[in-house]
């Protein structure tokens, strides 16, 4: 399947690399405002939002921990199947890749296809209790990773938890609430998630099949088992798909999907009554 894919969306998948092979380079030892700086001319504009028929379910797909391996192989794979999904992405996994601040820029040139988004710089180096137990430091880590890649949206999902800060709700832990009540009062959204694509942690390799989590957006449409109704966030992650098996069972879930002519897909920017982008 992936084969023919390629095939299918070689036009697509050559334009993007030839814009992916141009990108200039980023040394990993620059500071973060010279860093910054080099992306500035990357941000895009507030994009006028489109209307979503109140009948129809939104699906978000989104990708945690990137630039890691499988990132490109996941973003080249929504190009060719012309579908919306979002990245959420770790600064220092940028700094760490020979190529993360390449990918990055990729990803953001991608728009409004692919979505870059803020998932803190640190991915709170593993520790989450003690990382949220100090609220300043940990939104001082999500301003770092905001500047550092030059995120266009202010739009965060936390590293380990999933929370919610939008224009007129906040739900969160008594762990994280502290750090949201800065991010929100700093004009921050925050999104968690309705539905996670589960992996293994010593294989990274996900746990349930195409087909299962088909049923399970399914389902969580149909009981309402979402934030905002009818509207889904499903979390994933890149490292999941990074072998051609497993991104063929991504193509395979997002191809069964499109068969419900009620799905749509959008980027995250798109979830219904954010802040001020």
């Amino acid at each position: 399947m992936i084969k023919q894919l390629l095939f299918k969306g070689f036009s697509a998948s050559l334009l993007f690399w030839v814009c992916y092979a141009c990108s200039d380079a980023t040394s990993k030892t620059k500071t973060i405002a010279d860093t910054a700086a080099l992306h500035t001319n990357n941000i895009l504009p507030a994009e006028v939002k489109n209307t979503i028929d109140s009948n129809q379910k939104v699906i978000y797909l989104t990708f945690d921990d990137g630039p890691q391996h499988g990132t490109m192989a996941v973003a080249r794979l929504c190009q060719q199947l012309h579908i919306k999904a979002s990245f959420f992405m770790v600064g220092s996994h940028a700094e760490q890749k020979s190529d993360g601040f390449k990918i990055v820029d990729s990803i953001k040139r991608a728009y409004p296809l692919l979505l870059l988004a803020n998932h803190s710089y640190s991915h709170a180096y593993s520790k989450y209790r003690y990382f949220y137990q100090h609220p300043q430091t940990a939104f001082d880590d999500f301003i770092k990773n905001q500047q550092l890649l030059a995120v266009p949206y202010k739009i965060i999902r936390l590293p380990g938890n999933s929370a919610w800060v939008t224009q007129n709700r906040l739900k969160a832990s008594d762990l994280v609430k502290p750090v949201c009540n800065l991010l929100n009062n700093a004009g921050y959204n925050v999104t968690g998630w309705d539905v996670e694509w589960s992996f293994n942690h010593k294989t990274a390799n996900p746990v349930q099949s195409a087909d299962k989590m088909t049923g399970m957006i399914d389902s969580a449409f149909a009981k309402d088992k979402v934030f905002t109704k009818n509207h889904l966030v499903l979390l994933s992650h890149d490292r999941m798909f990074r072998s051609p098996q497993y991104l063929d069972s991504l193509a395979r879930f997002i191809q069964l999907l499109q068969k419900n002519k009620d799905y749509r897909f959008e980027t995250i920017d798109h979830y219904p009554q954010l802040k001020p982008l």
